[in-house]
Order: C-alpha cells, then sequence, then structure tokens
C-alpha cells in the first residue's frame, strides 16, 4: 500500500502531456495519467497500467497474501474457530487476495464486497484494507464516508462475535478503528496530494498558453509596427524614385542640367531608400543591437524633410510655431514626422506640381497639431496606383500615441492630413 498512491511527486514539465508520459510514464501511477491526460478522459479509454503500478499492484497483492497468511495462522490456534470454517476462511481469504488485482478497475464494487468477505473471513483482512485505501484515494468522499463508515460500524460486533485468542476485546476494538481510519485518512491525503498535482499541472498548462498567446500578440504587434515603418520610410523615398524616372521617360529631350539633376535625385533617393531598408532589416535580427543605424528622426528632421522635398522639385511651404522642436518628445516627434512625410509623398503622387503647405503647432499641455495641405491639382494628374495603407498606419500611429488623425477633402478643394498628438 505505501507505494501505490503515495507516489513521490515531482515537477510536471511545462511541455505539457505528452513529454510527462512518454519521459517519465514509469514514474505515474495510470489513473493519474488518466486525469493529466484529457483526451484520454473525454475519449473513456481505460488507462494502461505502466510499470510502476504492475510493480506496485503485485507488491498490494503480496502484502495482502502476508496478512492473510498471519491471520490464517491465527486462526488455526484459535479455540473458538471449529478447524472446518478455519478451511473456509482460507479459501475465501485466497480468493479475496486474487481480487486485489481489481482494486484499480473496480474501487468502490471491491470495497464493498470486501467490508462483506472479511466481516466473515480473517484471511480477507489485509485484502480489505487494500480495497478500503484505493477506495479513499480514487473515489470521493462521499463514497468513503459510506464504506469506511459501515466498515467502523461492523468493529465491535465482529470481535464480539469472533474474539481474538489473544487481545482483549477492549483493546481489539479501538485499534482496528484506529487502523480503519488512518486507512481511510491517508488514502484521502493521497488522493488531494494528486488532486493538488493536476491542478498545478492545468494552472502550468494555463499559464503557458497564456505566455504563448501574449507572445504572439507581440509578434503581431510588432510585425505591424514594422510594416508600417517600412511603409513609411520607403514610400516616400520609392516616390521620388517614380516620379524623378517617370520625367526622363516621358522628356527626353529636356535640358542636360534638368536631366542630371533628375538623375541625382534618383541616385540619391535609391541610396536612402536602401540605408533605411537596412535600418528596418536590422530590427528584424532579434538579440543583434543595430549600432550601425541611424536615428530616428524627430520633430526637429522636418526641415531636413521639407528641403529634400524641395530639391526634388516640389514647392513646399513649411509653417512651423513649435518654438523647440528639440523640447517635443521623441516619440511625438517621430509620429509628426511620419505624419507629414506621408502627405508629402501623398500630395507628390495625386498633386504634383501644387503647392503644399505643412503646418506645425502646439505648445506643453496643449498638444501638437500637424497639418499638410494640398490644393486641388491643375489639369490631367497621371494616375498613380494606391491602396490607402499609409494613412490606414498614420491612424494607428497617431492612436497609439494618444491622439487622432482626420483626413479628406477640405470646403476650399484639395486634400488634408490633419493630426493632433498629446504633448504633455
Amino acid at each position: 500500500m505505501s507505494g501505490d498512491d503515495a507516489g513521490r511527486a515531482s515537477p510536471l514539465p511545462v511541455g505539457g502531456t505528452p513529454a510527462l508520459v512518454t519521459g517519465r510514464r514509469w514514474f505515474f501511477p495510470s489513473a493519474l495519467l488518466h486525469e493529466l491526460d484529457p483526451d484520454a478522459a473525454r475519449a473513456g479509454r481505460r488507462p494502461r497500467r505502466t510499470a510502476r503500478d504492475w510493480v506496485v499492484d503485485f507488491s498490494c497483492f503480496l502484502l495482502a497474501v502476508v496478512v492473510g497468511a498471519a491471520a490464517a495462522d491465527a486462526l488455526v490456534d484459535n479455540p473458538h474457530v471449529p478447524p472446518g470454517l478455519a478451511v473456509v476462511d482460507q479459501v475465501i481469504g485466497a480468493l479475496a487476495c486474487a481480487a486485489v488485482w481489481l482494486r484499480r478497475r473496480r474501487p468502490l464494487g471491491l470495497a464493498v464486497a470486501m467490508t462483506a468477505v472479511s466481516f466473515v473471513s480473517d484471511s480477507a483482512g489485509g485484502a480489505g484494507l487494500i480495497a478500503l485505501f484505493t477506495l479513499a484515494v480514487h473515489r470521493p468522499f462521499r463514497y468513503v464516508a459510506w464504506v469506511g463508515g459501515i466498515n467502523v460500524a461492523l468493529v465491535p460486533l465482529y470481535y464480539w462475535v469472533r474474539p481474538d485468542a489473544d487481545i482483549p476485546y477492549l483493546v481489539s476494538v479501538p485499534f482496528a478503528v484506529v487502523l480503519t481510519v488512518a486507512i481511510v485518512g491517508w488514502g484521502m491525503f493521497v488522493r488531494a496530494k494528486r488532486q493538488l498535482m493536476v491542478s498545478l499541472r492545468d494552472r502550468a498548462r494555463r499559464a503557458e498558453t497564456e505566455a504563448r498567446l501574449r507572445a504572439e500578440q507581440a509578434q503581431r504587434l510588432a510585425r505591424e509596427a514594422i510594416a508600417r515603418e517600412m511603409h513609411d520610410v520607403l514610400a516616400h523615398r520609392l516616390t521620388l524614385l517614380s516620379v524623378h524616372a517617370g520625367a526622363l521617360e516621358f522628356r527626353p529631350d529636356a535640358p542636360p542640367a534638368q536631366t542630371a539633376r533628375a538623375a541625382g535625385v534618383i541616385r540619391e533617393s535609391a541610396h536612402e531608400a536602401l540605408q533605411d531598408l537596412r535600418e528596418i532589416i536590422g530590427v528584424l535580427r532579434a538579440g543583434e543591437p543595430d549600432d550601425t543605424g541611424r536615428p530616428q528622426p524627430t520633430l526637429a528632421a522636418l526641415d531636413t524633410l521639407v528641403a529634400e522635398s524641395r530639391e526634388a522639385g516640389m514647392k513646399v511651404a513649411l509653417d512651423q510655431r513649435v518654438e523647440d522642436p528639440a523640447a517635443v518628445p521623441a516619440s511625438v516627434g517621430r509620429t509628426a514626422y511620419r505624419i507629414a512625410q506621408e502627405g508629402l509623398t501623398n500630395a507628390r503622387k495625386h498633386a504634383p506640381g501644387t503647392e503644399v503647405t505643412v503646418t506645425v503647432t502646439g505648445a506643453p499641455g496643449t498638444g501638437l497639431t500637424v497639418r499638410v495641405h494640398n490644393p486641388p491639382p491643375v489639369g490631367e494628374v497621371p494616375h498613380v496606383p494606391g491602396s490607402g495603407q499609409g494613412l490606414i498606419g498614420l491612424t494607428e500611429r497617431a492612436t497609439l500615441a494618444g491622439g487622432r488623425l482626420e483626413h479628406g477633402h477640405p470646403p476650399g478643394g484639395g486634400f488634408e492630413v490633419r493630426a493632433w498628438l498629446p504633448w504633455q
């Protein structure tokens, strides 16, 4: 009995049931493995005995035989028992010991049967105690209370009908009651310990699942952030490439100075696009800090962006009303920079030749407002495909920063992107 259900518990692997069953199956009782395997429990499959189960069952059988043999030997020397009855008692005890092998399959039925058999057979006492212990381990308390209570109630009557030849009645009854209660208490303790193991395993599995979901969510958010960054950075550069490459294609007779200027813009834009792409790819290399990457743009870099757009041939008017752009928080300034960059990119694609106005106002406590407006284009504008992902990404950026972004056609015509960002 000591090895059956007391089972020395070891930490459960977080990896789940397969590692537990395949790696250390011999160490755990089959009943516990059945509880730890939800698929087997739902399918109603009977757990197979492990090597440990076979050892424990054989030990229980051997213990029942030893106890039964000792009781049979005492029964022969008892003058109150006729010889013929002693032989019948031994036969019943042998059958009870053989029935111990059924204790895992029918714990309740075996315990009830052993209650009746133990009352008429001294040799079945060991098997009865093992059956009662198994019932306490594998069944809820209500079954244990009924069967254990009947066993305790029958103890005085048993020793009254079949008194022990060597031990007085007043000693035999309390000893048997205490032994029965101890067996039941031990079995309930083992059951509680198993339930604790199952609870800890389920808790570990839930924690693992939650950790995996959090990791997946973090990866998804990181991918979205990288996608937004890649779109905002590369769209501006590639638009410059497209505009000036198109000018060279449709104006082959352009003056050499203009052609050289367009080629220089294409070369510089391609170089900058490659640099930006390397910087973004460096973010994807987990655990490898990008020491060679350029610093992220802030609001102070807005003048450089406007100058770059003017060199590319755009008409841009910058109305910078922030007294100290360097004092703007880096995250807010970077978001404002990306909004202005995307607004200039869209104006270059959909309203070429118009003068774009970029207005930045704000102060600490009131927030930062960024406005990019372009009037309607004059004449026919070549169709430039667009998916609208840039404006969607800008809206997400502003929302994540705690602000808001609006875009559309103002009453005076043209197109406008207007964003407000918090500035504590």
